[in-house]
């Protein structure tokens, strides 16, 4: 027995010791044969060229996306203070929700800063079949704009995983939906709406995608076409909305999912004059292609506006890099988004104003237009 008991304390042992030999041999293998895994592979440049580090914009600017999830009980004022360090004039806040959310997010602001929040309502399309539809949710509509509700967000769930109560997914384009589109030209507000996600999130998951990392880090924003529709059709579920819908303003999210491909993104712009486009979350697709970046922004100025998506203030510093240097060959702030380099597009002051806030004041309304008077 005591012969046994030695026994079984040494084996836990040995097996420690074994692994922990075999963690070395693999580390000096890899070592040896010079291999390394993506995510640890972060080289420092050499190349030594002109650097312009912002950490303010050039003209005040508004964040037509962003996401306040905690406003109905969030202490504004460190917010606010990290806007002004950036020159953000106002924040539009997507995530207002509905009901006493929604309410308690707007007299957050109203009590506090009433000129430097918008917020945005949102609806649950899921409801399409359930009686009181649509009229409730346009009563919600009709409710939120009188208590201060400037637009409507539409979140990716439409079109992917939203389904009627037979379990069918619902179309982004489902008829059933056609008063709310309807109802909001007719209050005057935009839509934001992001459908669908990038196109890589449907390809196979291997070598050749170069959104392979984050799929590797986030498993579940792969779309399995075996599951879903292609891309392509989601996306035309949108398209066919704009076109449907001629009287109300929608704010096509990340560039549509076409900042890669700007000549069919333009495409879009000239077929549905009343989709406009921001770049929240995809400034990586604008910072590898700054010369047809900035012919694009030039020949559209009228109708880009400036997102950011997920807050974080060091972030915007890429932004304003991007969109006011021409400096060349910087990093992006997240490396999952971009395995690539950012140059800037130097755009013209006159461009500038516009997407930072111009087209945002033609579009949403009631933003104050005293902050950023004397801009010019």
């Amino acid at each position: 027995m005591a012969f046994s008991a030695k026994k079984w304390v040494l084996l836990p042992i040995a097996v420690l010791i074994f692994l922990g030999i075999t963690y070395w041999l693999v580390g000096l293998i890899q070592y040896r044969l010079n291999v390394m895994d993506v995510e640890e592979y972060d080289p420092v440049s050499t190349l030594v060229v002109p650097e312009h580090i912002l950490t303010k914009s050039k003209y005040p600017f508004i964040d037509v996306h962003n996401h306040q999830w905690i406003m109905p009980v969030q202490d504004l004022d460190d917010l606010v203070e990290e806007m002004d360090s950036l020159n953000m004039g106002v924040m539009v806040n997507l995530s207002g929700f509905r009901g006493k959310i929604l309410e308690w997010s707007l007299d957050n602001v109203a009590e506090n800063f009433p000129n430097r929040f918008v917020v945005f309502l949102n609806l649950n399309f899921e409801n399409l079949d359930d009686p009181g539809w649509p009229e409730e949710p346009l009563a919600m509509l009709e409710d939120g704009v009188k208590q201060g509700v400037k637009g409507l967000k539409v979140y990716k769930e439409l079109g992917l995983n939203d389904q009627d109560n037979d379990g069918n997914r619902i179309p982004v384009n489902d008829p059933r939906l056609d008063p709310i589109w309807a109802k909001c030209g007719e209050l005057g507000i935009p839509v934001l709406i992001h459908s669908g996600e990038p196109a890589s999130f449907w390809m196979p998951k291997d070598k050749k995608n170069e959104r392979w990392l984050e799929l590797k880090q986030y498993p579940s924003r792969y779309r399995n076409p075996e599951k879903l529709p292609p891309f392509d059709s989601i996306m035309a579920e949108q398209h066919a909305v704009f076109r449907k819908h001629p009287n109300t303003k929608f704010i096509n999210a990340h560039l549509g999912w076409y900042g890669n491909d700007l000549t069919k993104l333009g495409k879009l712009m000239d077929q549905f004059p009343n989709m406009y486009t921001e770049i929240g979350a995809v400034l990586a697709e604008l910072g590898r292609q700054p010369k047809a970046a900035r012919a694009f922004f030039i020949h559209y100025q009228d109708r880009i506006l400036f997102g950011k998506d997920t807050y974080k203030m060091e972030e915007y510093y890429t932004y304003f890099r991007v969109l006011e240097t021409d400096d060349e060959y910087f990093d992006y702030y997240r490396k999952r988004h971009a395995n690539w380099k950012m140059y800037g597009m130097n755009l013209p002051d006159s461009v500038l104003r516009k997407v930072y806030y111009e087209n945002a004041l033609n579009i949403i309304p009631g933003i104050d237009r005293s902050i950023f008077i004397g801009q010019e």
